[in-house]
């Protein structure tokens, strides 16, 4: 094997490692391979969460941080910042690292350089190697970093003529069980769950992450409610187990600004259809989940309002990106195609 073909098979080992590590919080899933010149795998290691070691500093400490001439393989750029823990550049050049293979380059305002510095101090730095798939494996983290609020998951279910409700405003069930299992799932991948006053009064949602057997799991979104009127005080809400954010609020924008600071990285958008299309309205959106029951309802109650949309060119374009059977029901996941930016 080539040089670049034992790089390609490490970085391919060190995403599969990275996914051990927790899917929520402000840290990304990394993964390290170090590597003797011949290709031969000397150590490997992943981060497991904010305040433990990173991937380079795990995989340097099964070679006792003496690394002379290998080659650490990693998944994302090497951190050159100390926050909870030191910089990995630091961690890399002091143990002798003749070589780093990144993937993905860290966006990140403070965490970010650390090619520059690796570089200055005479380690040789390729980057860009599966670039593609790994930022596929990290995307909610990036574009968290990158424009400094959260990743937003916009959920809906609707008929297939595009219906959130019954001209009553009845709508259990549109979906089927398998649906709504689903959606659980989604809520426990999530760091909070955004809906609106509207719902809240209207359902008093619990708005847990429940398992088949109506079991919480074990990673809870916490609840953020968007509106100006406080919620009961005898609202399912306030059990929550993750507790409660009230934002007495309807500026969107802010609120992100307000989450991320609070160290929330994904978002899932459960509301209804004022809140959802104020998210897309303002092109707020990085990823949106349908879920299609095989019912046609008619009339006025559509899943999305006005986007102020006046013309077919001004249209929110998505890629769809994935689409499943779930039972009766289907299941379409898409992406806004163009480049997101804060409005």
């Amino acid at each position: 094997m080539t040089a670049a073909e034992h790089y390609e098979q490490a970085m391919r080992r060190a995403l599969m490692l990275s996914g051990n590590g927790p899917t929520l919080g402000v840290n990304p899933r990394v993964g390290c391979v170090l590597l003797r010149p011949d290709g031969q795998v000397v150590a490997e290691g992943w981060h497991r969460g904010a305040g433990t070691p990173h991937a380079e500093v795990d995989a340097l400490s099964k070679v006792d941080g003496r690394a002379e001439g290998l080659t650490a393989v990693v998944t994302l750029e090497p951190c050159n910042h100390t926050g909870r823990t030191g910089p990995c550049t630091e961690a890399l050049i002091e143990a002798g690292i003749a070589r780093v293979v990144y993937a993905v380059s860290d966006p990140g305002k403070s965490s970010g350089g650390g090619s520059e510095r690796m570089r200055e101090a005479g380690i040789d730095v390729i980057d860009g190697v599966l670039a593609a798939e790994v930022t596929e494996v990290i995307r909610p983290w990036l574009i968290a970093t990158s424009l400094q609020r959260p990743f937003v998951t916009v959920k809906w279910a609707s008929s297939l003529d595009g219906r959130a409700a019954a001209a009553d405003g009845s709508s259990r069930w549109i979906t089927g069980t398998a649906s709504r299992q689903r959606v659980h799932e989604q809520r426990s991948q999530h760091d909070a769950i955004v809906v609106g006053t509207g719902t809240v009064f209207a359902d008093d949602p619990s708005l847990t992450a429940r398992g088949d057997a109506g079991e919480l799991m074990a990673s809870q979104p916490i609840p953020v409610v968007i509106g100006e009127r406080p919620i009961p005080t005898n609202a399912q809400l306030r059990n929550h187990p993750a507790g409660l954010i009230e934002t007495r609020s309807r500026n969107v924008a802010a609120i992100l600004d307000d989450l991320f600071g609070r160290g929330i990285r994904r978002v899932f958008v459960e509301g209804g259809p004022t809140i959802a299309s104020e998210f897309v309205r303002l092109r707020l959106v990085d990823e949106i989940t349908v879920y299609l029951g095989p019912v046609l309802l008619g009339g006025s109650r559509t899943a999305i309002g006005d986007l102020g949309v006046t013309d077919i060119a001004g249209g929110h374009r998505l890629t769809i990106t994935a689409v499943e059977s779930l039972g009766d029901d289907l299941l379409i996941t898409a992406r806004p195609t163009t480049s997101l930016s804060r409005e």
